[in-house]
Formats: structure tokens, sequence, C-alpha cells
């Protein structure tokens, strides 16, 4: 997930002339039907890290509740950046009765509704990659995935971090993000394989703990003596 998104900021980094805010405009529906699409997939990455909350959660709660909360944020960010992408289509639209504006205006608003949208995904990366290290230290820690995978995940959210800062400060040197790309996608997929291939074993929580249970019911206990 994290190489896929750091394509598309990529990709819209490219915008820097009029022809490519005039392609943006033009595509129209094709742009919008995308970004409901990375809505669904936001959505979607959500529940799976939802779903990874519950796991960890026995290992050490509140680290698991960090992670869900820095994967919500980003999440959050990343759905709100769609709408500097959404008012750069309308300025473009007949309907929305932009023609008070001058051509060199609504091209300067369009410059600054998809320099905000870009901002926002480059934001949205800074939660994407710190959520990595909580989630990469439990999984070192919990014992039932391997140590190696919670390793890479927290190398996964370095490499993340390191292009946050490229494209802030050097955005003409995507060649430093490279490495980061590679280790993010083997520590996802190689996390999203194994939960698929070999899964976990799940102990049943009222099932083997017996000193919790005299612990619950005293009195059971007393009755029994």
């Amino acid at each position: 997930m994290s190489s896929l998104r750091l394509d598309r900021v990529d990709i819209l980094s490219q915008a820097s002339d009029s022809a490519e805010v005039g392609r943006v405009a033009d595509a129209g529906r094709g742009v919008l039907q995308g970004e409901f699409a990375h809505l669904a997939l936001g959505f979607l990455f959500l529940m799976a890290a939802w779903g990874l909350y519950v796991l960890l959660r026995p290992v050490n709660k509140n680290l698991a509740l960090l992670f869900l909360v820095l994967n919500a944020v980003g999440v959050a960010i990343q759905g709100a950046s769609m709408l500097g992408l959404v008012s750069a289509l309308l300025q473009g639209d007949a309907a929305s009765n932009m023609q008070a504006y001058s051509a060199a205006q609504l091209e300067g608003l369009a410059y600054l509704s998809i320099n905000v949208y870009k901002a926002g995904w480059v934001t949205a990366q800074l939660f994407f990659g710190t959520w990595l290290f909580p989630l990469g230290y439990l999984v070192y820690r919990s014992g039932f995935l391997p140590r190696f995978l919670g390793v890479l995940l927290m190398l996964d959210g370095i490499g993340v971090l390191i292009w946050f800062l490229q494209a802030l400060l050097l955005p003409d040197y995507r060649a430093i993000s490279l490495p980061g790309v590679a280790v993010s996608f083997v520590a996802e997929l190689g996390l999203a394989l194994w939960l698929l291939v070999k899964g976990v074993k799940v102990v049943d929580s009222g099932a083997g703990l017996p000193g919790e249970k005299r612990d619950a019911d005293p009195q059971a206990e007393g009755t029994r003596s």
C-alpha cells in the first residue's frame, strides 16, 4: 500500500505546467471515478488496520491503539486532500459559474487546488509512515508472527519518512526514496501473505486462563473447597 501511495504522489508532482493542468481538467469524470476508488481503498486500508489492532491488542493495548489512530488520521487527511482535486475539476465546469474569472485566474486557481491536493497526500504519508513503528514492534513482540516481519515493517516506516522528507526538501531527487519503496513492498506484502497463507493460532481467552477464572469467581472457589 505504501508503494502505491508514493507512486500516486510522484505522478501528481508532474503537474507543473498549464498543459498538465488542462489534462487533469479535461479528464473530468474519469479522474473523479479514480478518486472515489482511492476513497474505497482508504476505507479498506483502515479496516485492515482495525483487524491488525484486534489481532495485536493482547500484546500491548496502548501501542495497538496508537497505530490504529495514526492510520485513521492518515486516511482522513488523504481523503480530505481529494477535495482539492475536485475543486480543480469544478473550476473547468461551465455549470460552476466561473465565467467571471479570466483564463489566467482559473489556471492559477487550478494550480492552487492541485498543490493543496499534493500537499495533503504528502502529509498523509507522515502518518502512514509513523504507524508502522508501533505495528512493527508489536509484530516483533507478538510471538505468533515472524520477528523478521516486525523488523521489515519498522524499516518500512523509516523508508516512508525518508520519502516524506525527500518530497518536501528534495523533490527533484526521487532516487533517494526508491530503496524505501522496495522495503515497503516486501514488508507489507510479506505480512499480508503470511496472514493469508500461514495465519495465526488464536487462543480462546475463556478456555486457557484458570487463574483468571478463580479470581473472577472467588465464591465458586470457596464452595468447591
